[in-house]
């Protein structure tokens, strides 16, 4: 048994020490930064294991925390790669985890080239966990795919396909991003990027809309609104890995990441149904690389974790143009409208920190995030569980 040592600068030896002995050398050198912040490499690359990566959170009622993330088989880390959802828990409110994987939805895919992959784990208002997570089933046909545990996540009920045949494509619904909103409606963002004026084709600008469902999940339909970031003839925004956040006016959020160099944002008045222009969010900068938010239960405010490139990516010649780092979280106090606050998470210049998970424990914030070393093995490769308190975060 193996536990994943804490930091990136002694993963070197601590795996090489005993288990036993690495699992008490993990929770003290998690404490080493105070109580305030900790780091943990859970979850490294190993033999036939290139990639694990898109990590969701679900707190149990028993006080644990569960875990589930993207677990690649094979030598192959590509996004089509064989791929099948794994899980972790905790029961010390995110500082150490159990040291091995349990198999939690198999390879579905029967296509060569087919995975399963992107979690996202909800608490439904009627006591159930739901499980989405894509399905990739041929080049262009990736679709999410429902399940719902009634007993705390020990057994999964069998798959619904969430989009009907009849709207078949490529979605690409990233993890930890479906919602429940305070009407009890469920709100899936996806964007779609096959493309229907070239049958076969990928395509990178893709048409970005919301699934929404009224019956707890057993029925879904598309938003009206599909936008598609067309801003004049010869110019348009890639709107992909769309999430959503529901704020105080009752009013959606829709945030997306770009080519740009900004996040983009949408709102909507009803639930989904109909969306506002896209237009860049005000006052943040990153790279090809999406947000998440959500609000933090004990003040209210919103949290957003990104790759912050205010001021230091602006041209080619930086040393961060272009890359999903540093790794930061802010808070917004007025909804979205300007973000203070903001603290950097990691900073290595070949760092790749994206994808994140997010939790809120008693006093502390759980991300589970992509924290791999681009140069070496793609970036997307480890995940990261990083800890941090709230007083740190508004200090």
């Amino acid at each position: 048994m193996t536990l994943a040592a804490v930091d990136n600068a002694t993963f070197s030896f601590v795996s090489l020490l005993p288990a036993a002995f690495c699992v008490l050398l993990s929770m003290a050198a998690g404490s080493a930064w105070g109580d305030d912040i900790s780091r943990l490499i859970l979850l490294p690359p190993g033999p036939d294991n290139p990639r694990n990566s898109e990590g969701t959170f679900v707190a149990l009622k028993d006080g644990r925390i569960l875990l589930i993330y993207s677990h690649f088989t094979g030598k192959d880390s590509n996004d089509e790669a064989p791929c099948h959802l794994a899980s972790r828990f905790s029961a010390d409110g995110g500082k150490t985890w159990s040291a091995n994987d349990e198999h939690v939805v198999s390879n579905e895919a029967v296509a060569v080239g087919g995975n399963v992959m992107s979690p996202s784990l909800l608490r439904l208002r009627d006591g159930r966990i739901a499980l989405f997570y894509l399905r990739k089933v041929a080049s262009l046909d990736c679709r999410p795919i429902l399940r719902f545990s009634a007993d705390e996540g020990k057994t999964w009920g069998s798959p619904q396909t969430c989009i009907p045949d009849a709207e078949k494509g490529y979605y690409i619904v990233n993890n930890d991003r479906v919602v429940q909103l305070k009407s009890g409606r469920l709100v899936m963002p996806a964007a779609r990027h096959d493309d229907t004026t070239k049958p076969g084709n990928f395509n990178h600008n893709p048409r970005t809309m919301c699934w929404l469902s009224d019956d707890d999940g057993a029925t879904w339909r598309r938003s009206k609104t599909v936008l598609d970031g067309q801003h004049g003839p010869d110019f348009r925004v890639a709107l992909q890995e769309p999430g959503v956040i529901e704020l105080k006016d009752g009013r959606l959020m829709m945030f997306c990441r770009t080519h740009v160099g900004r996040p983009y944002i949408s709102f909507s008045g009803d639930g989904g149904e109909t969306w506002s222009p896209d237009e860049p969010m005000p006052g943040v900068y990153a790279p090809v690389s999406v947000p998440n938010i959500k609000r933090i239960p004990q003040t209210g405010d919103l949290l957003m974790a990104w790759n912050n490139h205010e001021g230091i990516a602006t041209n080619a010649k930086s040393p961060y143009h272009g890359k999903r780092t540093p790794y930061n979280v802010a808070i917004s106090r007025d909804e979205g409208k300007t973000w203070d606050k903001i603290k950097t998470i990691e900073d290595n210049v070949d760092g790749w920190y994206c994808y994140t998970g997010m939790t809120f424990v008693g006093d502390d914030v759980l991300l589970s995030h992509c924290a791999g070393n681009r140069p070496k093995n793609g970036g997307l490769e480890t995940t990261q569980i990083t800890r941090f308190n709230l007083r740190w975060l508004y200090e």
